[in-house]
């Protein structure tokens, strides 16, 4: 079963995402980000804009079969147009479609976005409702924030 983290008081999700996906490489676990394509767009420039050292390889579902093979990280608008199943991160408002396909999935929360946290309740509730056990990370008690 799919092991289910929620990670909250997340100042800046996007920033948040770049610090995850270069833990996740560092790490050799593959990672898949999630999210509406605006958002990923976002995500895409930073992770490219990052410091060399820092540097996260990546790529977009829409790549090429052999690029998409070798990226530890892919930013894709659903888990269904992703080539490996190790982690999902969430950076969407809905439960993503798909996500019983991963070892672990990540959903972010925003420290100061009352309807990105209504959202996440609902995720939350719907992950509970189908008997997963959710793990909560709070940024402001772990001193991450």
């Amino acid at each position: 079963m799919t092991a289910v983290a929620f990670h909250f008081n997340v100042p800046d999700k996007l920033v948040y995402a770049c610090r995850f996906a270069r833990k996740a490489v560092r790490s050799a676990a593959r990672l898949v980000i999630v999210g509406p394509p605006e958002v990923l767009a976002l995500l895409d420039d930073m992770l490219w804009q990052l410091a060399p050292q820092d540097f996260v390889a990546h790529c977009r579902s829409d790549a090429s079969e052999e690029l998409l093979q070798a990226s530890p990280v892919v930013l894709a608008p659903s888990p269904h147009l992703a080539p490996h199943r190790d982690v999902l991160l969430n950076l969407g408002s809905d439960v993503p479609v798909g996500f019983d396909a991963f070892a672990r999935l990540i959903e972010v929360v925003s420290s100061g976005d009352p309807g990105d946290r209504r959202d996440a309740r609902a995720r939350w509730r719907y992950y509970a409702a189908q008997g997963y056990a959710i793990e909560r990370h709070d940024l402001v008690i772990a001193g991450a924030s």
